[in-house]
């Protein structure tokens, strides 16, 4: 059997950018020193501040979607990678360094690609770790829920129901919305109510038509969207648009 991909689907859904920062506003920190601390990634998702390198570490803030990234709200308070001075990872921390620097030409394109590439280690090695505690982490790291997990996010249209995730994960139906609801803290179609809505939200910020993001999202109709958005977030969809532009 083919090994799935867990995030490439959630990857491509929000845009990441990474700029050198001061102390105060960073919320990842490289460590490039090869000495006695060693070469060290650090992320605090949503912390600023917080990163504890000491003198000498590059300082940055990556953005990445916010609050509305189940990626970002599934991650602990910190994450750290210590990285084998002569592994891969570390001739790519080396460089992002250096752009950082130096920024000169591209620098930033160079920073948010390379950036992408650090979290992406990032959460490969937080998922083989296993999460302590509820969350899309958790659910990701679990072989067999990640494969409905996948299944939902590279199908949102679809009609899903328990048995059809169920199947997804060779899983009883009632076994599999235990099993879910134990690793990932809420139900499948908690979850995926949820990923839709941010996913909606997102599109129709930035402009597009209610109706035709409906249809995207698996909602029989505009109007049945507009119920479920309002009930999420407190305002119609032709609010937020309003608001956006």
């Amino acid at each position: 059997m083919s090994r799935i991909d867990r995030l490439s689907a959630l990857i491509a859904r929000f845009s990441l950018s990474v700029r050198p920062v001061t102390g105060g506003e960073a919320n990842l920190g490289v460590l490039c020193d090869a000495g006695e601390a060693g070469m060290h990634v650090v992320l605090t998702p949503r912390a600023t501040g917080a990163l504890g390198l000491g003198p000498g570490a590059l300082a940055a803030r990556l953005d990445w979607g916010g609050a509305s990234n189940p990626l970002i709200a599934a991650l602990p308070e910190r994450v750290e990678m210590a990285v084998d001075a002569a592994s891969e990872t570390a001739a790519l921390l080396r460089v992002f360094a250096a752009e950082a620097r130096e920024m000169r030409c591209g620098a930033g394109s160079v920073l948010d690609r390379l950036g992408e590439v650090i979290v992406i280690r990032l959460l490969r090695a937080e998922m083989g770790r296993g999460a302590a505690g509820p969350g899309l982490i958790a659910g990701l790291a679990d072989a067999r829920l990640s494969r409905a997990i996948v299944s939902m996010h590279d199908d949102l249209g679809r009609a899903w129901t328990v048995a059809d995730l169920a199947a997804e994960a060779g899983l009883s139906p009632s076994r599999f919305a235990e099993v879910f609801a134990g690793a990932v803290g809420e139900t499948p179609f908690a979850y995926l109510r949820g990923w839709r809505m941010a996913l909606a939200r997102q599109d129709l910020a930035g402009g597009a038509r209610v109706e035709s993001v409906a249809r995207r999202y698996g909602y029989t109709s505009g109007e049945a969207l507009t119920r479920a958005f309002r009930k999420a977030f407190g305002e119609s969809p032709t609010a937020l648009r309003r608001h956006a532009a």
